[in-house]
């Protein structure tokens, strides 16, 4: 008796659909929040407008051999898949592993955003702040926050089992109000009276930890300041250290590649479309909230939300509206791509003998990867428990899987370019520098290096790697046996 063969993913996704997709999970949270959290203390305006232009043009780089590796293996997977092929099983579990920290990290990470966002509109009513609630690391949780995080989170998983047909076009909604929004607050920054050049001191940022504990306020803000070279430099990396997750999305790309219902010659013009309107929402967003306001560094310290302060400064009551439209797209966009990426490598993983062989089936009727992402639903709802604070911690989490991603997917370019002899020197280049870059990363975010302070994991975050390593390495001894080395 013949095996009932097994359904495959279905081609649905449009150009504009992907690019969605890449958008809106490189724009989540981030692009709204940390210009108060850590962009501003951290790198100030032109040190974080340089460490995001430098990032993206490492990240271009790095495209370079994701467009090149697509269209050799268009299988759901993408760097798993590219190190499977160059490298071997055990690479490859390592790559995926830390991909799926990468990806899905991001998912309860926007979702611990919506109680921020929450909070930072709707003034002193505290809508959400009522029912049991604790605190971590100083910072309340409420059950009403988690109550709201935790339905949209599952709406939205459930949207994603219902047909990426459906999750593609509410993504390219989302996306496109995203940008419209960014536009927009970047236009009442340059056009605005009350935006002034001068509100951007200190320009590199200052040592928040200082000022806070000599009470210190904008007057007398630029005895903290970052300067001169060490300084300045140190104020670069402290963001360029986290460019890997400040652009994790573009790189989601490959996860749906059997998915495409187009040429897979368009991934890089798509790649590299979502990775400059990305950096340009990013520096916008910053900027706009130190120009707008005479005390940012006040505000900055009292833990305000200064994007938001700024908007409302600039455009009255249609800036808050209009944060509060962009940041929600931001946030369920993030969403939304993320569980696609993060169930669709899981889904690959699984198929390859990777992963418990329940999460490569594919629902029947709606061609999804159900059973991945009924586990990644339950895995994201830790956000909302953990709260606000958590978001550092994720941050870091998704930087360092993003950054052993994109070095696999470079070094498996250059295998492949050898074995292939189809490519061009400016491509092996490319692929050589990005493996550089993404060393690079990893040492900035792993070792703490004297006179750099901000720019390496905090304590939380070394925790949640190790308990991520010690969990993987459980997988891998249980499922090691089933490794298959091609599909």
């Amino acid at each position: 008796m013949d095996k009932k063969e097994q359904p495959g993913l279905k081609r649905q996704l449009s150009p504009m659909s992907v690019w969605a997709i890449a958008f809106g999970c490189i724009i989540g949270w981030g692009s709204f929040i940390n210009p108060g959290k850590k962009f501003l203390p951290n790198s100030g305006v032109a040190g974080t407008a340089i460490a995001m232009v430098l990032g993206a043009l490492v990240m271009i780089i790095i495209a370079f051999s994701y467009a090149y590796m697509v269209p050799k293996y268009p299988k759901a997977g993408g760097e798993f898949t590219f190190t499977k092929m160059c490298f071997g099983k055990t690479a490859a579990y390592l790559c995926g592993w830390f991909l799926v920290a990468a990806y899905l990290t991001n998912v309860p990470m926007n979702s611990t955003a919506i109680g921020l966002i929450v909070d930072g509109l709707d003034g002193s009513a505290d809508i959400l702040k009522w029912g049991f609630h604790y605190q971590i690391a100083g910072f309340d949780v409420w059950m009403g926050e988690m109550l709201l995080a935790m339905g949209i989170l599952v709406l939205f998983g459930i949207l994603n089992i219902l047909g990426v047909k459906k999750a593609g076009f509410v993504q390219t909604v989302l996306a496109a109000t995203l940008a419209v929004c960014a536009f927009t607050l970047c236009l009442a920054g340059i056009f605005s009276a009350k935006a002034q050049g001068i509100n951007m001191e200190p320009i590199w940022g200052f040592d928040k930890a200082a000022a806070m504990a000599a009470g210190a306020t904008t007057e007398n803000i630029g005895e903290f300041a970052h300067t001169g070279t060490k300084g300045i430099l140190s104020a670069i990396l402290a963001t360029f250290a986290i460019a890997p997750w400040a652009f994790v999305g573009f790189d989601t790309i490959p996860q749906a590649a059997e998915e495409f219902k187009f040429s897979y010659k368009k991934v890089m013009l798509i790649m590299l479309i979502a990775i400059i309107f990305g950096c340009f929402v990013y520096t916008s967003n910053n900027t706009v909230a130190a120009i707008a306001l005479k005390n940012w560094p006040d505000r900055v310290m009292a833990g305000e939300w200064v994007l938001l302060i700024a908007a409302e400064e600039l455009l009255g009551t249609f800036g808050k509206v209009l944060i509060g439209v962009g940041v929600s797209c931001a946030v369920l966009s993030g969403i939304m791509g993320f569980y696609l990426a993060s169930s669709r490598l899981m889904y690959s993983m699984s198929r390859d003998g990777y992963l418990p062989a329940v999460f490569g089936k594919i629902d029947e009727k709606h061609g999804t990867p159900k059973n991945a992402m009924i586990f990644c639903i339950p895995i994201s709802l830790s956000g909302p428990i953990l709260g606000r604070e958590a978001l550092g911690w994720f941050v870091d989490m998704s930087a360092i899987g993003a950054s052993i991603g994109y070095f696999f997917t470079c070094a498996a370019t250059l295998v492949t370019l050898r074995r292939d002899k189809d490519g061009t020197a400016f491509l092996k280049v490319m692929a050589s520098v990005g493996c550089a870059f993404s060393v690079l990363f990893m040492v900035l975010q792993l070792i703490p290096i004297p006179g750099f302070e901000g720019v390496h994991f905090g304590t939380q975050s070394y925790l949640m790697l190790a308990a991520w390593v010690l969990l993987g390495v459980v997988f891998y001894i249980k499922e090691r046996k089933n490794f298959r080395a091609e599909t």
